[in-house]
């Protein structure tokens, strides 16, 4: 595989550093004390729920939007008052972006001209950037006479070819179906490892969350909740938001004392630390069960404000309203306070 030029071995290892970042439309207060530092070479994956301020701080970062305060620094340079040409930074968006009427290699070749690079400098990018992502043989063609994922390689060519010091994908893999996900995400995996230039990601997919990712950055109205290896997430939530909303299906939550003198004031348990038992603290009825081959999910319905979720390996059957019986191994448990910030976990 032809393989791009290596980062500047000599440049700061943190890639960006981001200072009480600030940014309000109106009354909307869309970034709130944004802080976060990002090594060279990092896969950073934003993840947050709609409206959480995730797509406004790519933007930032890029320089189209303006921060109302703070300070933007990468690779030790102070970028605020610097435009998005000058910052070293490509951004893939959602949409492919494409020009309809250029071929693919006219799409590629066109940041280049405009950035004055000789014919024989532009020839030599996009061979190598075609090359790396499959697209020699489809140079001639028009975004038209291409598949959703070979415009997707395209747009990523396209931040590709000039060579940035970082790149910004935001949500670059949503409108193509679940076989070609999989495969574009592997192959920007793969390119994270060839090239190691530092990448920020932005998804509401729980998958590429978890298998791109270095570190997970989780956002909610404006602020960063936690960050932290995806694992680390998973298995030590911060608060309650970042429990239920890392992992698929998302953990339960029991809003009731089964740990006295814990001063927990809620549990929280994995669906696949559920199991089914003849004797358990957890009694309900079954609500409704997913066949899905490998596993069972079954909806459990024990009375409290939220309905259970059991992940059970293999294939179950259940009536729907029969009574069950669960329970779980406190080691796997999770106690939260009034606040919704974690105790500890249950057996410490």
């Amino acid at each position: 595989m032809t393989q791009m030029p290596q980062p500047d071995e000599n440049r700061s290892h943190t890639a960006l550093r981001l200072t009480d970042i600030q940014k309000s439309y109106g009354d909307n207060h869309v970034l709130v004390d944004v802080n976060l530092q990002i090594a060279d070479g990092e896969f950073i994956v934003i993840v947050g729920p709609s409206g959480c301020g995730k797509t406004t701080l790519l933007r930032v970062i890029a320089g189209l939007e303006m921060p109302d305060a703070g300070e933007i620094v990468l690779f030790d340079e102070v970028v605020n008052e610097m435009s998005p040409a000058q910052r070293g930074v490509a951004m893939v968006f959602q949409s492919y972006a494409l020009y309809p009427h250029l071929s693919v290699f006219k799409n590629l070749e066109f940041a280049l001209e405009l950035a004055g690079l000789s014919r024989d400098e532009i020839q030599q990018r996009i061979t190598d950037v075609a090359g790396i992502l499959s697209l020699t043989d489809y140079l001639d063609r028009k975004p038209s006479e291409l598949s959703g994922g070979q415009r997707q390689r395209v747009a990523l060519g396209r931040a590709l070819v000039r060579k940035p010091r970082m790149f910004l994908f935001d949500e670059p893999l949503s409108n193509l179906d679940a076989g070609l996900r999989m495969n574009t995400r592997i192959e920007i995996a793969d390119l994270h490892r060839t090239l190691k230039t530092p990448i920020i990601y932005v998804t509401h997919d729980q998958t590429e969350a978890m298998t791109l990712a270095d570190r997970i950055v989780v956002m909610r109205a404006g602020r960063i909740e936690q960050v932290g290896a995806p694992l680390d997430l998973y298995n030590a939530p911060a608060n309650r938001f970042v429990a239920g909303f890392i992992g698929s299906p998302a953990m339960n939550f029991i809003d009731r004392d089964l740990f006295p003198g814990s001063g927990a004031a809620a549990i929280g348990v994995r669906p696949e630390h559920l199991h089914v038992a003849d004797k358990g603290r957890l009694q309900g009825s079954v609500l409704h069960h997913e066949r899905l081959g490998t596993d069972t999910h079954v909806i459990v319905d024990i009375g409290d404000t939220e309905n259970l979720t059991v992940r059970l390996v293999g294939q179950w059957e259940f009536a729907r309203g029969a009574p069950i019986t669960l329970d779980f191994d406190d080691a796997k448990a999770v106690l939260f306070d009034s606040s919704g910030d974690r105790i500890t976990a249950a057996s410490a």
